[in-house]
């Protein structure tokens, strides 16, 4: 593509060469800092000026890059080309939208419309703006009208040859296809999409739209395995461009959640506390902030969630099912019942009930309403069939089994729940690998096996301690005491254990023993500074100071 317009001199002509050189190797910063000097100096044509305000989009520069977009669009104008005029009003239009000012990018959506009715042309910019019209339509839950839209822009990009838009439209097709609960058709267009993006098909900023849509897609699905590997793509496609600024923040939710749940939540609570800092401003921010916001409430850091939890909603993101759960988790069953019943109304499509039905049965179940949480269990089965992912399979099959056990059909249940069980470890989700154990001891525990329920129990308390997850330790705290009631060989553990935690108990046996708590610490695998706390509060409830003093504790009330 040639320049056009007043930069002709020897001199502009060879630093327009360099700044297109730098656009062509994605040194964004060089290409803009390069083209932009040569515009400052004599204006530059309208081609090098559409480059320009890519390279300001792509380094965050986005008030610089809607000035040059328009005038790119002005320049076109004067030179009687409404194609390229549109093109240019188009890429403002999408670049307004995505940061969530709708009225300014809809007006010049609507520009680019007049300017292609006016001119007459038969262009692929015709096709672009079927995009926007198609997600209109998916997003209102019209799926028919957004299938006919994305199916139209792509014919038109296989006629003019447009690769970016030929993605664009397949990835539109993926996303409505899935929404419409044709999942395994609609995820193999979006792993379409994501080999062109990755064989360098598409041009730098469909590309990263691209790339957050569909990893948003995947856990949307509850896909893990498809969500982690195209987190991994991405994050080297960032890092293959240190310049680049808008996808960063949403590659570091992305990486937030995958982190999460492999359970190495200190590493994604940094990540989500970045993206924060990188995305305010930008509608993303919502999904930051719930994501922020779910960490703290694993964290038993309830006021912060609720902090984060309520900004969300300020940047337009849903706060449920996560606020429906912090309600649970604060012991407002009550409250918790309408946020989740509000929440589950509200989802129409199969992906948006697949989200909030497991919260939904949880929460039933603690209202002792088994029979409204069984008719849940079912449906989500359902959508587990149809969805096919190893993840939402897991969910299903422990939703209906923590239904049969309050139903108590306790042997099924525990079939269900073991099922679960083995789900999540292969999948590396340790959270949800220890609220299944201690789903599965509640179960033995009511079969009457105590010893088995205990050891679940101490394998769960294991997993959630080195988690963090503090109120499920306390829940799970209250399943081993019920435990220790029924079990009349564990009455002396609960008649002097002094308010100590199972987990404080467990310390004190090994002080009795003589370890250290460098030793218990590697024993328990727990922190040095875990083990400290834990030593100080035992000794604080059993009123001593040595741990002679505990240890005599012990053995009086029969804890060794």
């Amino acid at each position: 593509m040639a320049a056009s317009g007043p930069s002709e001199g020897p001199g502009a002509l060879e630093q327009i060469e360099r700044g297109r050189d730098a656009f062509r190797r994605r040194a964004w910063s060089d290409a803009f800092a390069t083209l932009a000097a040569v515009d400052e100096a004599d204006p530059l044509g309208a081609v090098d000026l559409e480059r320009l305000a890519v390279a300001a989009y792509l380094t965050g520069r986005h008030a610089d890059s809607d000035e040059l977009w328009a005038r790119a669009h002005n320049r076109h104008l004067e030179q009687v080309d409404p194609s390229g005029a549109a093109r240019c009003a188009f890429w403002l239009g999408l670049g307004l939208v995505l940061r969530g000012e709708m009225a300014r990018g809809g007006g010049w959506f609507g520009r680019a419309g007049r300017v292609l009715e006016e001119g007459g042309r038969d262009c692929v910019e015709a096709g672009y703006l079927r995009v926007p019209q198609a997600l209109h339509c998916m997003y209102g839950a019209d799926y028919e009208g957004a299938l006919a839209g994305f199916d139209e822009a792509a014919a038109i990009a296989r006629r003019f040859a447009d690769r970016d838009l030929q993605a664009l439209a397949r990835l539109g097709e993926g996303q409505t296809r899935v929404r419409l609960g044709e999942v395994a058709q609609g995820v193999a267009l979006l792993d379409e999409v994501m080999v062109a993006v990755e064989a360098q098909e598409v041009s730098p900023i469909p590309a990263g739209i691209i790339y957050c849509a569909v990893i948003e897609q995947c856990h949307a699905i509850f896909d893990l395995g498809r969500a982690r590997e195209w987190t991994a793509a991405l994050s080297r496609w960032c890092a293959s461009q240190p310049d680049l600024v808008p996808y960063r923040g949403q590659c570091l939710v992305h990486r937030a959640q995958v982190l999460q749940l492999g359970g190495e939540w200190p590493d994604a609570l940094e990540e989500v506390q970045r993206a924060c800092e990188r995305l305010l401003g930008q509608p993303a921010m919502g999904m930051a902030l719930y994501q922020l916001a779910e960490l703290h409430r694993l964290r038993a850091e309830l006021a912060e969630a609720e902090a984060a939890y309520r900004e969300a909603v300020q940047w337009g993101a849903s706060p449920h099912p996560g606020l429906a759960l912090l309600r649970l988790a604060q012991g407002n069953v009550e409250a918790a019942q309408a946020a989740i019943r509000g929440a589950v109304d509200e989802a129409a499509d199969p992906v948006s009930r697949a989200q909030v039905l497991p919260a939904f049965v949880e929460i039933l179940l603690a209202a002792d309403d088994a029979t409204t949480a069984r008719a849940a269990a079912e449906e989500l089965g359902d959508l587990a069939g149809g969805f096919d992912t190893p993840f939402l399979r897991a969910v299903a099959t422990q939703a209906a089994g923590a239904v049969l056990l309050a139903e108590g059909d306790v042997r099924s249940a525990l079939s269900a729940l073991r099922e679960a069980l083995r789900a999540w470890h292969e999948l590396g989700a340790p959270y949800e690998e220890a609220r299944a154990r201690v789903l599965v001891a509640v179960a033995h525990q009511q079969l009457g096996d105590a010893a088995t329920a205990a050891i679940e129990l101490d394998v769960a308390r294991w997993m959630l301690d080195a988690l963090g997850a503090v109120t499920d330790l306390e829940r799970l705290a209250l399943v081993a005491d019920v435990g220790a009631a029924a079990d009349p060989h564990a009455a002396g553990d609960v008649a002097g254990s002094a308010g100590l935690t199972p987990r404080e108990i467990e310390v004190l046996r090994l002080v009795t023993s003589g370890m250290t708590n460098k030793a218990i610490a590697e024993r328990l695998f727990l922190s040095g500074r875990t083990v400290d706390r834990h030593v100080s509060n035992l000794f604080t409830k059993l009123g001593v100071s040595t741990r002679a003093a505990a240890t005599a504790y012990a053995y009086e009330h029969d804890l060794v």
